[in-house]
């Protein structure tokens, strides 16, 4: 045999291998993990940076709101970019603006540059995020779920591994030093991975679970829109959201009012102050809870899991305005409203590629993404139901509301979204027959 027949043959392995859908979700996780610290990590920058310029702690923290801002309300575009032009280019400008924006922040000496390398990195995390949970709806039609959920779990885990480092590093040699090391680093990686990324090719002959109910047409985001169906989905992802970020970003703030937020607690020979072990295991319940949950949802059904989750997360909000007062019990309940609200970045995206198709599906899920940033505008009115430190009508509020958002999930959203895709499937086969019956009148018209 040849040199070039050997090349070719090489070749093809390659291909085939780097084709491997699980290989295209390992690369999408580790993107993920790659982009989690320019949310998760920074924190650790504030202190610091406000020592040395003394802009002040709410003037730095605004370019972190920015980021938020920009990373999730410009996903629809990245994923509409992603459904036409494929994962790798996208990929590769997130990698570029996300290692970018750190270096910026390493020689920023203004704030007006902070907030401009807050816009570069929220472009950077926007295209990342939407590309690799894209990919997984798509490569995925029978385990949306599972890998929907691994893949957003990749977000928090990448903190995990390298938050350590980080802080070392920000102690040792400098919070710029930090920002430039790690910037060039992730942004190396991620664009290195962007380069074996390929459009994804839903497997055939997978087998589809019988309570998971999915479309037959592939939905635009414009035509997604039209539907009230879609707009129905999006009411329960803010309301879980806006209801989960109450708590969950006032987990600081109740354990001082409670005064729990400095007792020593001790688990498996480790002691640390409470709201710092709350905080640990609740990082653990959010992270594991998004690829579990994803799983049940594929063998459930997605309704029936957010049935089941949504009253679960309020039931914990009302356990800790009731017990929250005892260590154990905050730190119990505290890990339960973890566990039960992560999981909305699996399920979602999942349910919508599964009611919207798989062509436009990183679109599609981008834009339902933007609940997200809807959420967050929400969240300020904890501070108002919470004055005089009453915490009480917080965790009623929300807590009303997800047990609400998982009663109109089964009850409302399942026979909708069903009524929608039989008549899709209606829509579908009429459309099937007419395109059938052109191809023969041609053929008709071609013998004569």
């Amino acid at each position: 045999m040849k040199d070039s027949q050997f090349a070719t043959a090489g070749d093809s392995a390659v291909k085939t291998l780097v084709s491997n859908r699980w290989l295209q979700l390992v690369f999408g996780i580790i993107c993920m993990a790659m982009v989690a610290n320019l949310q998760y990590a920074w924190t650790l920058f504030v202190t610091p940076m406000d020592a040395k310029y003394h802009w002040g702690t709410a003037a730095i923290q605004l370019s972190f709101s920015i980021f938020i801002l920009v990373e999730t309300w410009l996903v629809p575009v990245e994923g509409w970019l992603v459904d036409k032009l494929g994962p790798r280019p996208v990929i590769a400008l997130g990698a570029i603006f996300a290692g970018l924006g750190w270096v910026l922040d390493s020689y920023a000496t203004t704030l007006s540059v902070i907030y401009l390398a807050a816009v570069i990195t929220g472009i950077g995390a926007g295209c990342v995020y939407g590309t690799c949970v894209g990919n997984a709806l798509k490569w995925f039609p029978d385990k949306r779920g599972l890998a929907a959920g691994l893949t957003a779990a990749g977000f928090g885990a990448g903190a995990a591994v390298t938050i350590i480092p980080i802080a070392n590093m920000i102690r040792t040699s400098g919070y710029e030093h930090a920002f430039l090391y790690f910037g060039i680093f992730q942004g190396i990686v991620i664009f290195i991975l962007a380069m074996f990324m390929v459009r994804p090719r839903p497997p055939e002959g997978v087998k589809i679970a019988p309570r998971i109910v999915m479309t037959k047409m592939d939905y635009t985001t414009g035509q997604m829109l039209r539907t009230p169906v879609f707009w129905v989905i999006y009411i329960l992802f803010v309301a879980v959201a806006a209801g989960g970020l109450m708590a969950t970003a006032q987990i600081g703030p109740i354990a001082k009012d409670y005064g729990l937020a400095k007792l020593p607690i001790s688990l498996l020979g480790i002691t640390l102050p409470l709201l710092t072990m709350t905080l640990s295991i609740d990082s653990l319940a959010n992270g594991f809870t998004r690829p579990l949950c994803g799983f049940i949802s594929d063998r459930l059904g997605r309704e029936n899991t957010m049935m089941l989750v949504f009253i679960g997360e309020g039931l914990a909000m009302l356990g800790l305005m009731k017990y929250g007062h005892d260590p154990v019990a905050f730190i119990t309940f505290a890990a339960l409203i973890f566990l039960f609200w992560g999981e909305i970045y699996s399920i979602f995206p999942a349910i919508c590629a599964d009611t919207f198709g798989t062509k436009y599906a990183a679109g599609n899920a981008g834009t339902l993404y933007t609940a997200k940033g809807t959420a967050a505008l929400l969240v300020p009115l904890a501070s108002v139901l919470s004055v005089g430190g009453n915490w009480d009508r917080v965790f009623i509020v929300a807590a009303v509301i997800s047990i609400a958002a998982g009663v109109s999930a089964k009850l409302i959203l399942a026979p909708m979204r069903r009524r929608c895709i039989e008549g899709s499937e209606e829509l579908f086969a009429n459309d099937f027959k007419v395109l059938r019956k052109e191809k023969g009148s041609r053929k008709t018209e071609t013998v004569r």
